[in-house]
């Protein structure tokens, strides 16, 4: 094709892409069908599944994006976005039915971009985690929707306030040494959570996940962990208690590759709000408890930033495709972040996967472990590392591995038993990452500060 007209095709391709695109506020029902719509379009690459119901009975569903739907291929990571946790906040969820439709068509039309992803990617979409509070704000309209209106489930609760507090844990493990990553739940843990919670916990202790980003509105910015700051009293003060993970580097990484990609995220004014570069540590905004994003990095492999995505809780549907086409490059660009750092295979010696293996990396305090298959990731930035495989009744490996820029370097360990002791059992390979008997598949303006996450 001559040079001139690429940039006229390029065009065009995107004018049909958005054609194809109805930028439509959704109702729970009108969600339903577009989600199976776009797997009757592309029944190869796609799955629905249901994770639970809400309060009111509504089905949280998910639209899962891979080669091979439904099963969990070794050293292919598992990725996720989560929209609408608060009911009326909405722009996440339309943007989330807008990607799964894209990348059905794009994967139609041949695009390499979008086919190695869903290649080398299993990517899982839940466009409503609070389908009944989105009923509740989406029945005020959005033109009279109280800031407030439609926020919580159906019981009055804030979801993103509702997660067990391993912050609490953490820090107190932090003075004596203790461990920050897969804090046990408490024993009664789940009676002190709503059923949407509930199915979430559930849903990524059943999942590998690697990356995710969960959808929010009323402010513009990358927010990444901690969420929660070590002393409480700071809450009420912006930008005073600035609380890094230990991966706080890569954190900002992660959350600069959406705010860059982003039409104007990484501009940093917005909503009356300053964020250099358009990102912030969530406790140095404000202290927030029991929060999912600190719950993932604390309880699971997953590192897990929000995304604040608009001004208004409620855009007008007027609005949606200008914001559609800002955050669309935002969400791939985003997705793709997870092939990067290490990842492997942790087998004993006859090459049998070892689950549950515990990988650590030299001068950086947060862990994370195989999964049922023995296959792990471990996100990292650019640099040399040494790293130590570990699991019970075997003997530690550790190796020196040299991350690049592009994709993830494969480090794998073969672990020796350690004499005199026995390896756990193993469990049937499957029992996590299929989770066949978890699911059921299924073929205002501005806002006010402190109440936005």
């Amino acid at each position: 094709m001559a040079g001139w007209l690429r940039p006229l095709a390029g065009a065009l391709l995107l004018l049909e892409v958005a054609a194809a695109v109805s930028f439509l506020h959704h109702r729970y029902e009108e969600m339903v069908r577009a989600l199976f719509r776009v797997q009757s379009e592309c029944p190869y690459v796609t799955r629905i599944y249901s994770i639970g119901r809400s309060v009111e009975g509504r089905h949280l569903y998910v639209l899962e994006f891979s080669d091979y739907p439904g099963i969990h291929e070794p050293l292919e990571p598992e990725f996720k976005y989560v929209g609408n946790m608060h009911g009326n906040e909405v722009l996440g969820r339309e943007l989330l039915l807008q990607l799964s439709e894209f990348l059905c068509e794009e994967y139609r039309r041949g695009s390499e971009r979008v086919t190695r992803l869903l290649h080398d990617t299993r990517i899982h979409i839940m466009p409503s985690m609070n389908p009944d509070g989105y009923e509740v704000a989406a029945n005020q309209g959005p033109d009279s929707i109280g800031y407030l209106t439609g926020r919580n489930n159906a019981n009055g609760v804030d979801l993103n306030r509702n997660f067990p507090d391993l912050n609490t844990f953490m820090y107190y493990n932090g003075e004596i040494s203790g461990p920050n990553h897969h804090i046990p739940l408490p024993d009664n843990w789940k009676s002190q959570v709503e059923p949407e919670t509930l199915a979430v916990i559930q849903w990524i202790s059943s999942y590998n996940f690697v990356l995710s980003a969960n959808l929010h509105g009323g402010a513009v910015v990358a927010n990444y962990p901690y969420d929660k700051s070590q002393d409480q009293r700071f809450r009420n003060h912006r930008r005073t208690a600035n609380t890094p993970t230990p991966d706080d580097k890569l954190f900002q990484k992660l959350a600069k590759t959406y705010s860059y990609a982003h039409g104007w995220m990484h501009r940093g004014w917005n909503c009356g709000d300053y964020f250099v570069d358009g990102i912030t540590n969530g406790a140095s905004w404000y202290s927030l408890s029991k929060g999912m994003q600190d719950f993932n990095y604390l309880y699971t492999n997953c590192f897990e930033i929000t995304l604040e995505l608009s001004c208004d809780k409620f855009p007008p549907e007027e609005d949606l495709e200008r914001q559609w086409m800002a955050n669309r490059e935002a969400l791939v660009a985003f997705i793709e972040e997870i092939h990067q750092g290490i990842k492997g295979m942790v087998s004993d010696e006859n090459n049998n996967g070892i689950a549950g293996a515990v990988i650590s990396v030299q001068g950086i305090s947060h862990d994370v472990t195989s999964g049922d298959m023995g296959d792990y990731f471990r996100l990292l930035l650019p640099g040399t590392y040494t790293v130590t495989a570990s699991a019970e009744g075997y003997q530690p490996q550790t190796v020196t591995a040299t991350v690049g820029p592009a994709a993830a370097s494969l480090v794998h360990f073969q672990l020796k038993q350690d004499v005199g002791k026995k390896p756990p059992e193993r469990k049937a390979p499957g029992t996590r990452t299929n989770n066949k008997t978890l699911h059921k598949k299924v073929v205002p303006r501005a806002a006010r500060r402190g109440t936005r996450r």
